[in-house]
């Protein structure tokens, strides 16, 4: 039985915190195993494809319309599409489609729309440009592990 984000993050309960060295109060993140399914899923699918600096970020605190934006880059346009498509294939084999797919036929930048997990796919120097690391930079950066 699939469980929503939000249930598996209710689950968890509140964040837990930790003290750093300089006395600061830290909030945990939770490893990439926690997250959805789907993340993990893409995460994967665009790893196969050669993807670079795939991010995620948690914007559930600074946005209401989506819970997670997934961040990767291509190093050209084939690549950029080869990798919307793997991440398509992967989560349609566990049973998730997107709302909506925008930006496939220039491939500079495609945006994959599947609710509360919006994954976008950069050429990279338009990565570069639009910089949305920078224009969400309040959301909490998850770990991705290797």
């Amino acid at each position: 039985m699939e469980q929503t984000l939000k249930e598996k993050m209710l689950e968890r309960g509140s964040e837990a915190t930790e003290t750093t060295a300089a006395g600061a109060t830290a909030t945990a993140i939770p490893p990439v195993k926690d997250l959805d399914e789907r993340i993990e899923a893409a995460l994967r699918a665009a790893d196969d494809k050669k993807a670079v600096n795939s991010i995620v970020l948690d914007l559930q605190k600074v946005a209401d319309f989506t819970s997670f934006f997934m961040i990767t880059s291509g190093t050209n346009t084939r690549q950029v599409q080869a990798i919307s498509d793997g991440i398509a294939d992967e989560l349609r084999n566990i049973k998730v489609r997107p709302t909506r797919v925008e930006g496939y036929n220039t491939a500079e930048w495609i945006l994959m729309d599947y609710g509360d997990i919006i994954i976008h796919i950069f050429e990279q120097k338009a990565r570069e440009f639009y910089d949305l690391e920078r224009l969400w930079r309040d959301a909490r950066r998850v770990p991705i592990q290797s």
